[in-house]
């Protein structure tokens, strides 16, 4: 390491200040204020020598974190993001919407703040695009084999990367009129801005990788002639059955899952000509009382983007108990911690309740005004409900942000003939191959729902396993296994 005493130098852990919440509430940029680049060399110094960097095991990528860590430090940015990609394809997604478990597994943190491992990553991508060292890496030659990609989120982009830059040809489909999935639709502007997608597209279609979007697989192309046309088929569409509610009112109107209301949100800030009179989607929390059922990012999601639309109120309900302000005693170091968190859209209003079941919706004239819920808590593992805590809460607007529990099995996974595993996910070897001969599959259709790290970190594996399966042997990393990963 550069400066081997860094830690004990700087001992204060420095983040971007999140700019004032009325002004951001304006607009729908990113939240953050640059950070300068010398504040940021100063807390790359913190990285320690620590011998074994738990941070290795805590990323699922593997990222090469004490060595970027160290030539950014440096300021080295070329080596650092040479580094960087040599493990991951999109730090630019994983810098600004990762959770980063390395963090919380960095050694520094056993007893003070860890490094701002996450925030040097974004930076020596951005540093690198600013510089034009992103840049088309095309194949040298190409093996005349052909992989089709089904789903454009970041597995599938992963993926199609690696294969493409292996020599094969590689299609991308996407359902939906634009690439990127989630990324796409279902992660707000706020977060991040669909620039940063779009320029990574670039290099990717540079490269030779073709993308299709407006496409949905099994329906304007079968799963035969898919077959037929391709030589291997890369299964990367996500988890996207999105958890119900099914208790009495849910048929009423202005009832949603957060995955009809995110995507149109996003639309608007594409320019779709969705909008009305009042420059708002066909789904808006505008002069509306607001209520979340699910306290996860997606909830979160919902939470800053019902702001932006002008919420009178929004509840933002959680079934689990309020976690502990510091780390839990049930997640020790190098795990994840389980803790309060406050995302920027918490920072932003509503209020937050915890250990809460909602049992019914309540609607006049078929559209919901109110539900009734109840405190519960945790008895043998199961929630009970709590006497005497029933309440009735006003809602013009109820979002659904509860998770998801698969993939959608009609069309082209009934089609291909896939077998499921015993969570309802895509089954898949080892070697990340369906029971369908040349057919595999990555990310969250065959994992649930997880982590974008997790993603790409598929995605990479996948991909050199059909690498392997088109040419007998590969020379693409695979930083994970199926056989040794955490399962879900």
């Amino acid at each position: 390491m550069g400066d081997p005493s860094g830690f004990l130098k700087h001992g204060s852990r420095e983040t971007p200040v999140r700019r004032p919440v009325p002004l951001r509430l304006l607009d729908w940029k990113e939240v953050y204020e640059p950070f300068p680049r010398d504040t940021l060399q100063v807390q790359a110094s913190r990285c320690m020598d620590c011998g074994i960097p738990f941070c290795h095991n805590g990323c699922p990528l593997g990222n090469l974190i004490p060595e970027w860590n160290d030539l950014a430090y440096k300021g080295k940015w070329d080596d650092g993001i040479e580094r960087l990609h040599a493990t991951n394809n999109f730090p630019e997604f994983t810098g600004r919407l990762c959770p980063a478990p390395c963090e919380a597994s960095c050694v520094l943190g056993i007893n003070q703040d860890p490094v701002t491992i996450k925030q040097v990553e974004v930076e020596l991508i951005e540093k690198a695009f600013e510089d034009d060292r992103v840049t088309p890496i095309p194949p040298s030659k190409l093996t005349g084999k052909k992989v089709a990609v089904v789903g454009s989120g970041p597995a599938g982009l992963a993926a199609a990367q690696q294969l493409t830059r292996a020599g094969h040809t590689v299609t991308v489909f996407e359902r939906e009129d634009r690439i990127g999935g989630l990324l796409r639709y279902g992660i707000p502007e706020f977060k991040m801005e669909k620039h940063v997608i779009d320029r990574r597209l670039a290099q990717m279609e540079a490269e030779g990788t073709v993308f299709k979007p407006g496409v949905n697989v099994g329906v304007d192309i079968t799963a035969d002639e898919l077959r037929e046309q391709f030589d291997a088929v890369v299964l990367a569409g996500g988890s996207t059955v999105a958890r119900d509610l099914p208790i009495p009112g849910r048929e009423l109107d202005g009832i949603h899952q957060a995955m009809e209301f995110l995507p149109l949100a996003n639309r608007v800030q594409l320019g779709d000509p969705i909008t009305g009179e009042d420059g708002l989607p066909p789904i808006n929390a505008k002069g509306k009382k607001v209520v979340i059922i699910g306290g996860g990012d997606t909830g979160a999601d919902c939470l800053g983007t019902s702001h932006r639309q002008g919420a009178v109120s929004v509840h933002q309900f959680e079934i689990m108990p309020r976690p502990p302000e510091e780390r839990a005693d049930s997640t020790p170091w190098p795990t994840y911690p389980l803790m309060y968190r406050v995302s920027s859209a918490h920072e932003e209003g509503g209020e937050r309740v915890f250990s809460v079941n909602t049992e019914e919706f309540v609607g006049v004239d078929g559209k919901v005004k109110a539900l009734k819920a109840h405190e519960v808590q945790m008895v043998a593992g199961r929630f009970e409900k709590v006497d005497g805590t029933d309440f009735e809460l006003e809602a013009d607007l109820v979002l659904l942000a509860m998770g998801f529990v698969g993939p959608e099995k009609p069309g082209l996974l009934t089609d291909l003939g896939v077998d499921y595993n015993e969570r309802g996910n895509v089954a898949r070897s080892t070697e990340w191959s369906t029971n369908v001969d040349g057919v595999f599959v990555a990310g969250d259709m065959g994992r649930g729902q997880s982590l974008i790290v997790w993603a790409i970190a598929e995605g990479r594996s996948c991909a050199a396993a059909v690498d392997r399966y088109l040419e007998g042997a590969t020379a693409l990393p695979a930083p994970i296994t199926t056989s040794t990963m955490p399962q879900r």
